[in-house]
């Protein structure tokens, strides 16, 4: 079994214990009074900012360990927004990356105002309702982990709760379910089997997407030059995290790559 095996194993008996804890009657009936207030635009945010920064909060991961165990959600991300973020992502896995929902709840009350990216690995509509119930703005769905068909079902659940979702594909037979026209397309450029990254895999499969998606490129990017030949290569989102957690100051960090683009 590889680790995307793993942790979706682990995250189908997770979300059965938060069903437990809390019914699916009971969040429906929680996030039903937010729908009458729109969140703000992930894919609108990216295509018009200059640098097109996903700036993510990411304290651990299953191949490196603890990146920043002390790591402040009421700090690190409102410092991303501070210092030119044009999105963020925030890490809610707790097993696999040491993160909960609770983080962008807290990065909300500390003065985010800007698209926050439920990053997780969403296998279930219960857990759109956590995105939206802790204040995200859009959803990671995964296709190396859902059916085209699952993929669909979620796709328009997150609309009618009114997140985008940002579809990520890592291989060439995954890029079919960007027929289901999600609000962003992500190219991973880790394996999540093997967690092995190459970044040139954005450049491999970008012109095998549609024209007009709003396309996003994630992992390994730690290099300024990078972004600027994967904008050039039509993308329009670049998710960093590990690059700027990794530093005494992840805020500053950004502000500096951001200069440097």
């Amino acid at each position: 079994m590889d680790i995307l095996e793993e942790i979706v194993a682990h995250k189908r008996l997770e979300v059965e214990r938060f069903k437990a804890q809390l019914s699916e009657r009971e969040i429906h009936r929680l996030v039903e009074p937010l729908m009458a207030t729109d969140v703000p635009s992930m894919s609108q945010a990216l295509t018009a900012s200059d640098s097109g920064i996903i700036a993510e909060f990411k304290r651990k991961s299953p191949s490196k360990g603890w990146i920043k165990e002390e790591g402040k959600a009421d700090v690190i991300p409102f410092s991303y927004q501070q210092n030119g973020a044009a999105a963020l992502s925030i890490l809610t896995d707790e097993n696999y990356f040491g993160g909960c929902d609770e983080f962008i709840r807290t990065a909300r009350t500390s003065g985010v105002t800007i698209p926050i990216l439920y990053k997780n690995f969403v296998i279930d509509e219960y857990q759109l309702f956590q995105a939206r119930l802790c204040g995200a703005s859009a959803v990671l769905l995964i296709a190396a982990d859902l059916t085209k068909v699952a993929c669909k079902t979620l796709l328009h659940t997150a609309h009618e709760l009114g997140l985008e979702v940002l579809l990520e594909m890592h291989a060439e037979p995954e890029l079919e379910y960007a027929e289901l026209e999600p609000d962003m397309c992500g190219i991973n450029n880790r394996n999540l089997g093997s967690f092995v990254t190459d970044v040139q895999n954005s450049f491999r499969l970008a012109e095998l997407l549609p024209k007009d998606a709003v396309k996003v490129s994630e992992s390994g990017i730690s290099n300024p030059d990078i972004v600027r030949n994967l904008r050039q290569a039509g993308f329009r989102g670049f998710l960093i995290g590990e690059n700027f957690m990794k530093t005494a100051e992840p805020g500053q960090a950004l502000n500096d790559f951001i200069q440097k683009i």
